[in-house]
């Protein structure tokens, strides 16, 4: 039977491997530690943890947790690894990270249809491969790629404003409208009468930062300005920038309000909003607590938060179709992180999906259908869909899985009938040997 090769061995390529192998597929997995470390790498085995412990939530009322399941449920290494190494973190799925390292690296090691290479790899191979190395792929592989896709192959980002789910966003306080009733009332707008502005830009100029990684000359901020950088050059600084009120009428009043937060909408189902100006490099903690200062998002639920940082991933939307595959060669495939998927279980579904459908396609069979109704097929859409306007790595979260056709008005009871829909179907994969 024709082999695989998979590129990288973290969460993404270790679950690659280990799906493809599993399904009796002879595997090539290159790994280029010990031969090669990146600063953030400390050890030689296999899904490092660099920088969390922590696999975050683990209940079905959390899309990660749903996620959690569904892998566990189709035989997830990472997953099954990671329950075994447990340790106490409340309601979330933390490990011992060598101890789950450790496990992943001595499964993936002894399997028999595995073989393991160390050394970096340079150019892009023949497929079938799966190309996981993640944000640390190594600068001449990253240029492999570049000669591979052609110029547009990645997508950088210095600045992305924080996204909130529509449902979240109380339209009692807002209303939909375009400035000067230009176009078709394309924004949502969120108005502050004076004392509510003066108090939210008090807040801004004082909200602690985070560390800003990838910049040598701050002066670069003036391109894409942060907001609370434009705060703090004077109290009326936004009220003559993004958060300028002219052209817009509060149906409440009939007059212009003092100020306004524009949301714009991100994504083609319409279920999330983006902070129109509002780049930012504040905490996540201090974003939740400052920007719910706005009336109309006291209770916003955050899907991402503002980020400013230089970062790569490919232009999966333009390259890549759901099953994270090239869309002109289906045998060349990526998986983790690179693909625009953001967090540990996220890389691991990729690396999942990747592997199950690049097996499929060795065999000479059906490639599975992960729907959009579970947690794994709307994560392969997400970085898949055409019609993102600014695509940008993404969590798992409710608002990219369909939503149900009956109306449930508590959050926690609709996501979890969401939850519980999206397991009867992964449920009876497994049982069809998916």
């Amino acid at each position: 039977m024709t082999g695989v090769k998979v590129i990288g061995a973290g969460l993404a390529g270790s679950e690659a491997a280990w799906q493809l192998a599993q399904r009796g597929i002879p595997v090539e997995l290159t790994e280029m530690k010990p031969v090669k470390l990146t600063p953030a790498h400390h050890s030689a085995d296999f899904a490092e943890l660099v920088c969390s412990n922590s696999l975050r939530g683990d209940r079905l009322e959390n899309a990660v947790g749903l996620l959690k399941e569904e892998l566990r449920i189709l035989g997830s290494l990472i997953l099954e690894c990671a329950d075994a190494t447990r340790v106490e973190a409340g309601g979330c799925l933390a490990v011992d990270r060598q101890g789950f390292s450790a496990m992943v690296t001595e499964k993936i090691r002894s399997h028999p249809n595995i073989t393991v290479t160390c050394k970096e790899v340079t150019e892009i191979p023949e497929g079938p491969v799966i190309i996981a190395t993640g944000p640390l792929t190594s600068d001449a592989l990253s240029q492999a790629i570049g000669s591979y896709f052609g110029e547009d192959y990645l997508h950088f980002f210095d600045a992305a404003a924080p996204l909130v789910t529509a449902e979240s966003v109380d339209m009692d306080q807002a209303w939909w409208q375009s400035r000067y009733d230009r176009g078709n009332a394309d924004y949502v707008n969120c108005a502050m009468n004076r004392e509510e502005y003066e108090a939210f830009i008090r807040e801004l100029v004082r909200a602690e930062e985070a560390p800003v990684h990838g910049f040598e000359d701050r002066n670069v901020f003036e391109g894409c300005m942060p907001v609370e950088v434009m705060a703090r050059r004077g109290m009326e600084t936004l009220r003559y920038g993004p958060l300028k009120p002219v052209g817009l009428t509060d149906p409440r009043t009939g007059r212009e309000p003092y100020a306004v937060v524009q949301l714009r909408q991100d994504n083609a189902q319409g279920s999330i909003f983006n902070l129109v100006g509002f780049q930012t490099h504040l905490k996540f903690g201090e974003q939740k607590r400052v920007f719910s200062m706005i009336p109309a998002l006291r209770n916003a639920e955050f899907v991402r938060y503002g980020v400013m940082h230089q970062n790569t991933f490919l232009q999966s939307p333009k390259l890549l179709d759901r099953f994270y595959a090239d869309r002109r060669n289906p045998m060349v495939a990526f998986a983790g992180q690179m693909t625009g998927v953001e967090g540990y279980v996220e890389s691991t579904a990729s690396g999942f999906l990747a592997a199950v459908a690049m097996a499929a396609k060795v065999k000479g069979t059906e490639i599975p259908d992960f729907p959009k109704t579970t947690a794994i097929g709307a994560l392969g859409r997400y970085i898949s869909d055409g019609t993102v306007t600014d695509f940008q790595p993404m969590n798992i979260n409710f608002s990219i899985i369909a939503p149900l056709e009956q109306r449930i008005r508590k959050k926690a009871e609709k996501n979890l009938a969401i939850a519980n829909r999206s397991l009867e179907i992964i449920r009876a994969m497994a049982e069809s040997g998916v």
